[in-house]
């Protein structure tokens, strides 16, 4: 099987409506910033029930890039305090998101 009957499959496997709603939003930070530069790949906060072929997908279907893998983080929200009332920060789920040799995504919006 090549490489181009994979992609065709995977991308006429989801419904592209819940594709254009699975990546939330580009996480830009210095450490996001560090593994782009050294390891070619983005990071996402996603959703929590999106699955790392749903991500690839998406990334694909949006960007118009090759993705080479999808390594996906669970982190738990921490407990806050206001005052006197206990509060809590909401789940997140990052998806780091390797591109393959040659792609560039650029999420900052400023052009060559």
């Amino acid at each position: 099987m090549s490489a181009a009957n994979t992609f065709n499959s995977a991308q006429t496997k989801y419904d592209e409506g819940r594709l254009m709603q699975v990546l939330v939003a580009p996480i830009v930070s210095e450490k996001a910033t560090m593994i782009a530069e050294k390891s070619n790949s983005v990071t996402f906060k996603v959703l929590q029930d999106a699955t790392k072929y749903e991500i690839k997908a998406a990334v694909e279907l949006m960007f118009k890039v090759n993705v080479k893998a999808v390594a996906v983080l669970n982190i738990k929200g921490k407990t806050k305090r206001f005052g006197r009332s206990v509060g809590r920060r909401d789940n997140l789920r990052k998806a780091y998101v390797t591109l393959q040799a040659g792609q560039e995504l650029n999420l900052g919006g400023e052009s060559a």
